[in-house]
């Protein structure tokens, strides 16, 4: 079966959804990157302001850097240094409490910025395969991918912290 684009637009659910370029795969990753920001903004409890603030002007971040790839650039280097200063922030806070691997383990908020770490990661690697290809874009898009996911796993740290929620340590059998 050869599936043909419909020509009524309700049932088409987004514009480019039959191309083959990982350009729209990538589109669709970084769609639901943003869809999982807003279930942790949905799930996060009460004396958490600091990171909803931040979470809330992540956000439309997310979906700037989704239309970076086809679009123009929507993410700056200011954007850089502002997520890096989250995550100094963050990192400092828990005061380096995590320095080993841990089980990926919490409240549902938590779980759900897990989601989101892995899903940068996602990202990151959606990026590095649309270079491989030959599509071109700013740098400024993995450096932001990549810091993502790091800030993330800081704010996993911090809200558990901040919870009294133990961390399991991963000793792995492997390395």
């Amino acid at each position: 079966m050869s599936i043909q684009k419909s020509k009524n637009r309700k049932e088409i659910c987004y514009p480019f959804i039959y191309e083959s370029a990982l350009t729209c795969d990538y589109e669709i990753h970084t769609d639901e990157l943003c869809s999982l920001i807003g279930m942790v903004l949905a799930q996060m409890p009460e004396g958490f302001e600091d990171v909803v603030a931040d979470l809330e002007t992540l956000h439309p971040k997310i979906y700037n850097l989704n239309g970076s790839v086809r679009g123009k650039n929507g993410i700056f280097e200011e954007d850089l240094d502002w997520l890096h200063a989250r995550y100094d922030y963050y990192n400092e806070e828990s005061r380096g409490r995590v320095t080993r691997f841990v089980l990926p383990r919490g409240p549902v908020a938590v779980m759900a910025l897990h989601q989101c770490r892995t899903g940068a990661k996602k990202t990151v690697r959606l990026l590095h395969r649309l270079d491989e290809s030959g599509v071109t874009f700013e740098a400024t898009l993995p450096r932001f991918a990549n810091l993502l996911a790091n800030f993330f796993f800081v704010l996993t740290v911090y809200i558990k912290m901040k919870l009294d929620v133990e961390e399991i340590d991963y000793i792995s059998i492997n390395y």
